[in-house]
């Protein structure tokens, strides 16, 4: 008999991708107890070192997505200036390690489920008391309990453990009146992949595939042009499994997509169509990439008329971007180009109603699983918008804990202060703007710009205020400070520019703005911090001239503070002292206190 251990938590987020991660962290830091069950060794997903797929985001100037996952990539820079995916997976696992109402549960598959049937509110017949996971590392089943579950798996493990209600395969464009050419439902999904990498040496590396490679030619690749001297070349295109089980089948695609991977890499290696005398095989993906799957049914289905017609949701909780990038079901071998490529109105609007099920009472997802068509899924999807969706669940499932209610009640009650939650977090909402106190507005303020307290954190096009040029320079070593009379200040506010665009970081479009790399040349770039950043600043409160610290950071590394004070202060100074990039002035987007 097999040990049982048994945990109890406030949260339990099953999957620790960077949707889980994100769902996990954001609950833990409003103080929610936090355990995250992941099947793998290692955090992260499909941006993990065992799948090494690259973290896609919205589309656009100033669309970058902030919050946790600017957090996540400016300590990257910090560390891992050579994109190490090694140092990144420590990066993920330290990250969610440091926090300290996190339980971390690696290597622990979910397994099972029970749950109670009843009378619910808003007509919810069922609710979850337990998952089991099983760890393989100490061979024990273990059993978490708690108020509220989370599914950040992609697979949507707990919609066939507890009920849950999830479509699967394509919807006929008649049924939400989509752009698509489908025109009877199937079962049919975007496919999966095992990705490979290569990298340059300085000297001729041979490569003999396996027996099981598959021969390919240059006929193959039609509308698919491999290119290793490129930085965006992380051979996507090698996917199968559309036209299958996209989860029972998923052994037998990994066996041919093992095929497909190592056939590529001949082809590459010896059809003699390239000068790839050099380069050798880095990386092999023996674990799938997988695209979609299961996708729960919630209060509200996101459809590709949502977003290509730009509805503004009332309940937005974060933003897309990413084209409508459909795949076709027949992956590498469908005859013609391997996708769609539509553009979208980015950044367009999310709601909270795609995010907890439409029949069980306690159950929010974060992912490629929430609930969407699979048109509208082809562009949510990636994973910086999957990791703003884990935010928001994170933020919605504290609220619903403290103030005792059900996922539903934070959409009808609560959606404001949701929201908020995730303004302060520097979450970018295109339709909303963080709140500024009375007293912040009628302070005296010692620059020259009202950019500072217009509760816009970014400069953006939506906003009246779209020219960088509005917020101030400040001299390094000077303060900006605020004068008022005498008040209680809650909380204080401050944004420094990371540099969004990433246009102060080498290399071109791919490489300066993504986390991870895919092939890797001889000459490729050291990374560094964002030079615009801030790197050492202080904040000082005053009151009848008595000064006191509130907060002193050397070598900064995140883009936002939302600092909690409830002190008596009038005056608040905020110092920046230094860039990243040694520059005499620093730029300031946010200063502002409630």
């Amino acid at each position: 008999m097999l040990d049982r251990k048994k945990l109890e938590c406030d949260l339990c987020v099953v999957g620790g991708g960077m949707s889980g991660i994100a769902a996990a962290v954001s609950a833990a830091r409003e103080g929610l107890s936090v355990v995250l069950m992941h099947e793998r060794p290692v955090l992260g997903g499909n941006a993990s070192s065992e799948i090494r797929m690259w973290i896609s985001h919205a589309r656009g100037e100033d669309n970058r997505e902030t919050g946790i996952l600017e957090e996540i990539y400016l300590e990257s820079l910090y560390r891992n200036p050579t994109k190490n995916y090694h140092i990144w997976d420590t990066i993920l696992y330290d990250f969610v390690k440091k926090e300290k109402n996190i339980t971390l549960l690696l290597n622990c598959t979910c397994m099972d489920a029970k749950t109670e049937t009843g009378d619910f509110p808003f007509g919810r017949d069922k609710r979850i008391v337990s998952v089991t996971g099983y760890q393989m590392t100490t061979q024990r089943f273990i059993e978490v309990s708690a108020k509220f579950f989370c599914d950040s798996s992609g697979d949507s493990i707990l919609a066939p453990l507890t009920g849950a209600e999830f479509r699967l395969g394509r919807e006929a464009a008649s049924e939400f009146g989509e752009d698509t050419t489908v025109e009877t439902p199937d079962k049919m999904t975007m496919g999966m992949s095992c990705l490979i990498q290569g990298r340059e040496t300085t000297r001729e590396v041979k490569y003999i595939p396996p027996e099981y490679a598959k021969k390919l030619t240059r006929q193959d690749f039609e509308n698919r042009n491999p290119d290793i001297y490129t930085e965006n070349e992380n051979f996507w295109y090698l996917e199968l499994g559309g036209d299958r089980d996209s989860i029972g089948d998923t052994e037998e695609i990994r066996d041919d997509l093992l095929g497909l991977a190592t056939g590529a890499w001949d082809y590459v290696k010896n059809s003699g169509e390239f000068e790839s005398h050099n380069w050798e095989l880095d990386f092999l993906g023996f674990l799938p990439g997988k695209r979609e799957s299961r996708r729960y049914c919630g209060e509200y289905m996101m459809t590709q008329r949502d977003i290509s017609d730009g509805r503004v949701f009332e309940d937005e909780i974060a933003f897309g971007g990413w084209p409508l990038d459909d795949h076709y079901p027949g992956g590498f071998y469908h005859k013609g180009v391997p996708n769609t490529d539509i553009q979208t109105p980015a950044p367009y609007s999310i709601p909270y109603r795609v995010l907890y099920s439409k029949n069980i009472d306690n159950l929010f997802f974060a992912g490629r699983n929430i609930s969407m068509t699979h048109f509208a899924m082809s562009s949510l999807r990636v994973m910086a918008t999957c990791t703003l969706l884990g935010e928001a669940v994170g933020k919605a499932a504290s609220i619903a804990v403290k103030r005792d209610c059900t996922p539903q009640d934070v959409y009808l009650n609560y959606i404001n202060e949701l929201q908020k939650l995730l303004l302060d977090e520097d979450c970018f909402l295109p339709s909303k703007k963080r709140a500024i106190s009375e007293a912040c507005k009628e302070a005296i303020l010692s620059v020259e710009s009202e950019y500072i307290r217009n509760g816009e954190d970014r400069a953006h096009r939506i906003y009246s205020s779209d020219e960088a040029d509005g917020y101030p320079y400040v001299k390094a070593g000077e303060a900006v400070t605020y004068s008022f009379d005498a008040r209680n200040v809650s909380e204080i506010h401050i944004v420094f520019d990371s540099d969004i665009n990433r246009k102060t970081l080498p290399g071109g479009r791919v490489e300066s703005k993504h986390i991870t790399r895919a092939n890797v040349r001889l000459d490729v770039p050291i990374m560094h911090m964002p030079k615009t950043l801030c790197r050492d600043f202080k904040v000082i409160g005053e009151l009848d001239g008595v000064k006191t610290e509130i907060l002193s950071v050397s070598d900064n590394k995140k883009r936002a503070y939302h600092i909690k004070t409830d002190k008596k202060f009038d005056k608040l100074s905020l110092i920046p002292e230094s860039t990243w990039g040694e520059s005499e002035t620093v730029y300031v987007i946010s200063f502002d206190f409630n």
